[in-house]
């Protein structure tokens, strides 16, 4: 995968380009930067090879498709080993309402963002997940208001 150091300006444009609209045709995106057409989907073509580019997606609004509720889950647990976190994967990835799942450092082991209609789906999926897996104690934190959302890294010129 490249490197920053490796992404040249042009690249660190595609990238700044896609990331506020994906659905940017590849003319519109080589005339912005100054290239054509074939050597600006070459670089786009090599940036998602290296796995700098993950995917391409539409943003929807959970709450326009019934997920208004957000919850931060906090977890801690025990077992560190490698076969835990490889169960404990598992588990998340058969989980559609776990929207983000990181290892965390500090007091505690995990941090899952998780959306649902209301609280009675929060309840039944924490059910599910505490029936999974050991865990040591769970967390829940509610968002009453999302504040700012941003999905567009702050890629360095």
């Amino acid at each position: 995968m490249p490197r920053a150091a490796e992404l040249d300006h042009i690249d660190r444009a595609i990238l700044r380009l896609l990331q506020r609209d994906a659905s940017l045709s590849l003319a519109a995106i080589a005339e912005e930067v100054g290239l054509t057409q074939t050597p600006c989907w070459k670089r786009i073509r090599r940036m998602e090879q290296a796995g700098v580019l993950t995917g391409r997606v539409a943003l929807v609004d959970p709450a326009a498709v019934g997920l208004p509720l957000t919850a931060f889950v906090a977890i801690e647990t025990g077992d560190h080993s490698a076969p835990w976190l490889e169960r404990f994967a598992g588990v998340l990835a058969g989980m559609p309402e776990v929207m983000d799942a990181w290892r965390m450092a500090g007091d505690v082991d995990y941090l899952l963002r998780v959306v649902v209609p209301d609280m009675a789906a929060y309840d039944a999926f924490y059910r599910r997940l505490i029936a999974a897996i050991p865990l040591k104690n769970v967390s829940s934190r509610f968002a009453m208001e999302h504040i700012k959302a941003e999905t567009v890294l702050p890629v360095p010129a």
